[in-house]
């Protein structure tokens, strides 16, 4: 099983240690698109339009001035670097020692900046989003998703993917539908379902600690992950076909 997570869009910035080693991260094959970016990435955060090209506000100005300083900046594990909702929600700090360590070996973060990372990978804090068209590298969706299929492929050969990503990191790399199983949230009011946000990561982030923590044999098809949620969650599979993955939808009520 792998657990496919996106980056959390706040970052928590490392208050000391060495820079980021390329040759010490996962998925070494993909450090030469890692050094394309990160250029990429510090020239526009250098331009006197930067915001306005990361598509960010004003409050994020000293995030961005960051980028032009990651080669230099402290990093940290990636686990304690991406601090949003859904990483709270997953608590890797309160795990054990063993569930840390299934943690270190399931969980693949797709990211914009560095393509895929495991969340024991030490890295700098950064602002980047993949729906970004970055310079002359395009959108980084399509700049990855060659890169990173070559790149996971292997990995995720035969594995069961829970695929707990937003969309827009979806598209930068789509692993095989049969073994892929997209995770939907929904809230139901009266009979009748809505879409959430802030709740979808929060939920997301419990449905990957619950599956990191819990005692027992490690979901290997759809029908497992199912068993496996229904655990913790009122939840239903629903069946994919040759090009749409499975989706299991976790229902949330009042």
């Amino acid at each position: 099983m792998l657990i496919l997570l996106p980056p959390s869009e706040g970052k928590t910035a490392a208050a000391s240690g060495s820079p980021v080693d390329f040759t010490s991260l996962s998925f070494p094959m993909l450090n030469e698109a890692r050094a394309e970016v990160l250029e990429a990435l510090g020239t526009v955060s250098s331009h006197e339009d930067a915001l306005a090209l990361l598509g960010v506000g004003a409050s994020l100005h000293e995030e961005v001035a960051r980028n032009t300083r990651l080669r230099h900046e402290a990093a940290a594990p990636a686990h304690s670097v991406y601090s949003g909702v859904l990483y709270d929600a997953l608590g890797y700090a309160t795990l054990t020692p063993v569930q840390k360590r299934k943690a270190d070996d399931t969980v693949v973060i797709i990211s914009a900046l560095w393509g895929a990372l495991r969340f024991d990978d030490v890295v700098p804090a950064y602002r980047l989003s993949m729906s970004t068209a970055l310079g002359g590298l395009g959108r980084l969706a399509s700049f990855w998703k060659p890169r990173l299929n070559d790149a996971l492929k292997d990995l995720s050969e035969g594995q069961l993917l829970v695929d707990c990503r937003s969309s827009t990191y979806a598209t930068a790399w789509v692993p095989p539908a049969k073994q892929t199983v997209a995770v939907n949230v929904f809230r139901e009011r009266d009979g009748k379902r809505s879409v959430v946000s802030h709740f979808a990561k929060h939920t997301r982030g419990e449905l990957g600690r619950h599956l990191l923590s819990r005692r027992g044999k490690t979901p290997a098809t759809p029908e497992d992950l199912l068993r496996v949620a229904r655990e913790f969650y009122r939840a239903e599979l629903v069946a994919g076909s040759a090009k749409r993955p499975h989706a299991l939808n976790l229902v949330l009520t009042d």
